[in-house]
């Protein structure tokens, strides 16, 4: 059985072609058991990927691709490429061990790509197998370069890391030329260290026929045009998802290494705790719960907002609050009031600008009461059941607002309060619509603007590219008379919906 362990999704933003539905309906049509998930650097897809591969009755391998520094992580050469690795979670060591490494990879070492160095990766390498990776990988770059001597120094730093037993000699099918020259050297190193080795494609989409889509996004990325010469391309290579026949019919000697993937992924065995709510410790002087601080706190409110002493608080707001109390009481979220509307006062305590709140927690008097939010719901008649429902009950999610110029401050507050371990910042990423979509691609295309912004527009807001060419006629007849505008919407199609960049928001737990 032969199982993908060097996969690109979306997440590695204008490169990988393939979502994660796409990749794991792929693995399951090939009759996959299992599947790796190695994006360039991050871990955006893993929680999604393991649910859906749980869901598809796959097994999930966790991993990443990581940017390895050639010198330390302090250095910032401009000149420097980082050589490539692969890395898979075995266990639930390992899969922490990942999360310590990519963060200290984007938060310490980012220098154009988030890097990590030896040194790190030899702290955390616990419970993780590594794969040498492809023609820029620290064997096979030197190689390449016939520097046979540093790629012996380098396979001797990997096995200081990982051991003999976790380190697996990656052997690809590319057509450049020197890939001949590089598997043969893996080859023979194998043998000389009695290294096992390991078989992969670097998927970057499922389908052969998708090359030119995902080209075209390596386009997007590197802001070039198709027809641009002298510019990364993977034309003429196939990364899509082989089966185990078109492997043997590229190795035809390679079935110990096929076996491999299957012997790999037998050990990966990767559980993570989902929908657990993690919250740090809000510190209360002794005998005071975090309910009894949440009822104080809203009784001064009623004090400061309203006027009304705790005897002479009116029926309309004593039974508003009431509720409000039981439901957050009886979910157990006294501590996520506590903790939010500590920063909130904090800030602008500190002259720091916070918004009057927005979305569903508007609708929450105690919310307003304790400097949450500044708007009164009970004036403007808003349902706190649209915030928390104790018929349907959710973490409740409260946005808010920061002046972008302190912004930081507020972090930096937090993470002193709990802790920087306690503290991280959640990606969010931004997609390609279907507007969007047609004009990048028309660029990429050399595709006049005017030309490429008329067909937009024909597109409505917030409609998908499919459902437009199904329910607007004049686009439909452009695309089946005009060839070009079928090419357009065609590679458009394809690339519509794929994560194109990516921001962060805040999150504070009991532990990261």
């Amino acid at each position: 059985m032969f199982i993908h362990l060097h996969t690109h999704s979306h997440y590695s933003l204008l490169d990988g072609l393939a979502t994660i539905d796409h990749l794991v309906n792929g693995a399951v049509a090939n009759g996959a058991t299992a599947l790796a998930l190695t994006d360039h650097g991050v871990m955006s897809g893993a929680i999604e990927f393991y649910q859906k591969c749980h869901k598809a009755g796959i097994k999930p391998i966790i991993g990443v691709e990581a940017y390895v520094a050639t010198g330390k992580l302090s250095e910032k050469n401009n000149k420097e490429k980082p050589y490539h690795l692969i890395l898979l979670a075995e266990t639930d060591a390992g899969y922490k061990n990942l999360l310590k490494l990519t963060s200290i990879a984007n938060l310490q070492g980012f220098y154009y790509k988030p890097r990590m160095d030896w040194e790190t990766l030899k702290k955390h390498s616990e419970g993780l197998i590594a794969l040498t990776a492809c023609l820029n990988g620290p064997l096979a770059r030197h190689l390449k370069a016939k520097q046979n001597k540093q790629a012996e120094i380098n396979l001797k730093i990997l096995l200081d890391i990982f051991g003999a037993n976790n380190l697996f000699l990656e052997l690809q099918a590319r057509n450049y030329p020197e890939q001949a020259l590089v598997n043969l050297g893996l080859k023979k190193l194998a043998e000389s260290y009695n290294l096992p080795l390991v078989i992969t494609n670097d998927i970057h989409y499922i389908k052969a026929e998708d090359d030119q889509a995902q080209d075209i996004l390596l386009c997007i990325q590197t802001k070039h045009k198709q027809a641009d010469r002298d510019r990364m391309t993977y034309l003429g290579e196939n990364l899509s998802m082989l089966s185990e026949t078109d492997v043997l019919q590229a190795f035809p000697d390679g079935q110990v290494a096929i076996d491999n993937t299957a012997k790999i992924a037998e050990r990966c065995n990767v559980k993570i705790e989902l929908g657990v709510i993690q919250l740090p410790y809000y510190d209360l002087p002794e005998g005071v719960t975090t309910d009894d601080e949440l009822k104080r706190l809203c009784l001064l409110g009623v004090k400061t907002r309203f006027g009304y002493d705790p005897d002479s608080i009116p029926t309309e707001i004593k039974t508003r609050l009431d509720y409000e109390l039981d439901i957050i009481i009886k979910t157990g979220y006294a501590a996520y009031f506590l903790i939010v509307q500590d920063f909130v006062n904090w800030s602008k305590n500190n002259k720091i600008v916070v918004g009057p709140g927005r979305g569903s927690a508007a609708g929450s008097l105690v919310a307003y009461l304790t400097g949450i939010t500044n708007i009164d719901p009970l004036k403007y008649d808003l349902l706190f059941e649209r915030f928390l429902n104790p018929e349907r009950i959710s973490m409740p999610d409260i946005d808010l607002d920061f002046a972008d110029t302190r912004r930081e401050e507020v972090i930096r507050y937090v993470e002193n309060k709990y802790g920087k371990d306690h503290v991280a910042q959640i990606i969010t990423f931004g997609t390609m619509a279907a507007r969007a979509a047609v004009r990048d691609v028309g660029r990429v295309l050399g595709y006049s603007y005017s030309y490429c912004d008329q067909v937009a527009k024909m597109i409505p807001m917030f409609t998908s590219l499919k459902e437009a060419l199904e329910t607007v006629d004049e686009l439909k007849k452009l695309y089946q008379e005009d060839p070009e505008a079928q090419r357009l919407m065609d590679m458009a199609a394809k690339v519509e919906g794929l994560a194109r960049h990516s921001s962060n928001t805040l999150c504070i737990q009991s532990k990261i």
